[in-house]
């Protein structure tokens, strides 16, 4: 283990005092967490980026670059002043001149932002430091949209103007932690390092909100694939925080002295079995329909999450045990698998046996497990020819985008996954929307379903909003932009013998207030 380790980790960083070693469920691959919505982009985004606004441990947004902020009584013009003392790594203040075109960025690409922008009428800087966001029509999610940990990030003028739809390759924030990029290795660490001059709020930490103080000198994200080499590192004290550890070696980690585990309530993951719209088969909603005759959740979950107390069946497009879970509508999922059934729904939406592209990622915790048994699912019709394609996450964050045909490099199917809290909205669920080609990869399409969802954002209350949440719910299993495979939760796990304060967190973990023990 120690060799292994040592070919990423040189022995006299590993002992330095203020040195903290993680391991995270995927590899830094891409630099830009507005480009791509892949878990670790936000992980790295986190590190070295500040958002206006943050969760925090209530699931309630709150001001973090933020210092000021009001609302006109019609609730349609707001107000933000920037705090004090924010600096970009390189040394220039942030003014409204980085988040104006950061704004705009992140608004072409992400979901939430994108219905925000409907409901708005400009975003303009008033002076260096404040910015007024003036609706045409009162919009009741502006904060939680702001709010979002992986949402608005706030880069510098010169990266926020880049096209939305090309990866950022600069990683200059104003965040807690500055980015050693003549230190990454892709495949193997990530390293940060503590920005001097960042100003923590004074408030006290809580979830992504309050008071970012960094202790250690050093963070070092180091690249372990195999998960039985993660949990092995975290057991010997060779890495201080295991971010996915597998759910086979949970019991281990449980009774290992000076390991801890730890969820937040709302820490979740919701599956996302995503189908592409635009090709053969499954742009023709019948073969969409047809998979719900053929995926059998409870042998995906059971695969990912064997251990009952960490899964979840959960047939809500809006996750479960969330305010709007509802499974309206999915009475022909539930069902035990009708290969015949499928197989006519198939052949009405013209299939002829040609492949069906599925992008394998055999390096991701869940993912690859997933996979798997879909794969055993679709053979087992015994009609159906597959087209596997096994590569790395990455490789699959970087295909996904492509709309060829699959002949041509594109695809017909991948697995992923949401968190809960994301999911538990329909405006922040990414692969819920179905705006065409605005829509997330899939580039499912559907004016009734987008109507939903605006009607879901204006309504007045909770009860109006649980009422249409059953109808997207009805209409999303009729279209099916999506299939989802289930509900579970990954404790974190880190060793309380050699770090303190260790932030319980809704979803992204939070790397600042850990101190290592002396």
């Amino acid at each position: 283990m120690l060799a292994l380790l040592g070919a990423t980790m040189p022995a006299a960083q590993a002992q330095q005092p203020k040195v903290l070693r993680v391991s995270m469920h995927a590899d830094v691959r891409s630099l830009d967490p507005v480009w791509t919505t892949q878990t670790i982009a936000t992980i790295h985004g986190n590190m070295i980026y500040d958002h206006l606004f943050a969760y925090d441990e209530k699931l309630e947004p709150q001001p973090q670059m933020v210092g000021d902020w009001s609302v006109s009584e019609d609730r349609k013009t707001y107000r933000f002043t920037l705090r004090d003392g924010l600096k970009f790594h390189d040394g220039t203040p942030v003014t409204t001149k980085d988040v104006l075109p950061s704004i705009r960025r992140w608004a072409t690409r992400n979901s939430a932002g994108k219905t925000l922008m409907t409901f708005t009428d400009a975003v303009s800087a008033v002076d260096d430091r404040t910015f007024e966001w003036k609706l045409k029509e009162p919009y009741g999610l502006v904060l939680d949209t702001l709010a979002r940990a992986n949402g608005l990030v706030m880069m510098r003028e010169k990266e926020a103007l880049t096209d939305p739809f090309q990866q950022v390759t600069e990683a200059i924030g104003s965040g807690p932690f500055t980015f050693k990029r003549d230190e990454w290795v892709p495949g193997a660490k990530a390293v940060y390092t503590k920005f001097a001059d960042y100003v923590p709020r004074r408030d006290p930490p809580s979830g992504h909100a309050g008071g970012k103080v960094v202790k250690v000198d050093r963070v070092e994200f180091i690249w372990l694939p195999d998960p039985q080499t993660a949990q092995a590192a975290l057991v010997s004290g060779e890495i201080d925080f295991l971010e996915n550890p597998q759910p086979d070696f949970m019991s281990i980690l449980e009774a290992t002295p000076g390991v801890k585990l730890m969820a937040h309530p709302a820490k979740g993951t919701t599956g996302v079995l995503q189908l592409n719209h635009l090709h053969p088969p499954f742009d023709k909603v019948k073969a969409r329909q047809a998979m719900l005759h053929v995926v059998r959740m409870p042998d995906i979950i059971d695969t990912i999450a064997p251990d009952p107390r960490f899964k979840k069946l959960c047939y809500s497009y809006l996750g479960c045990e969330t305010p709007m879970e509802t499974d309206a509508g999915s009475e022909a999922y539930k069902a035990a698998p009708d290969h015949r059934k499928a197989e006519q729904l198939f052949k009405e939406a013209g299939y002829k046996g040609e492949p069906i592209t599925i992008l394998h990622a055999t390096d991701h915790a869940h993912i690859n497990p997933g996979t798997q048994v879909l794969i055993q699912h679709m053979r087992r019709t015994g009609f159906l020819k597959l087209d596997v394609q096994a590569m790395d996450w990455g490789t699959v964050v970087s295909r996904r985008t492509k709309k060829e045909p699959p002949a041509q490099g594109g695809w017909n199917i991948f697995l992923t996954g949401t968190t809960v809290l994301g999911s538990s909205s329909p405006i922040t669920h990414v692969a819920l929307g179905m705006s065409c080609e605005k829509a997330w990869f899939g580039w499912p399409c559907d004016a009734r379903m987008e109507d939903l969802r605006r009607a879901w954002s204006l309504a007045p209350d909770t009860a109006a909003r649980k009422a249409i949440a059953v109808d997207i719910s009805k209409r999303a299993y009729e279209t099916v932009p999506f299939i989802p495979y289930g509900q579970w939760v990954t404790p974190f796990a880190y060793r309380e013998d050699r770090i303190t304060g260790v932030i319980n967190v809704s979803s992204i973990p939070a790397m600042w207030n850990i101190e290592r023990k002396q």
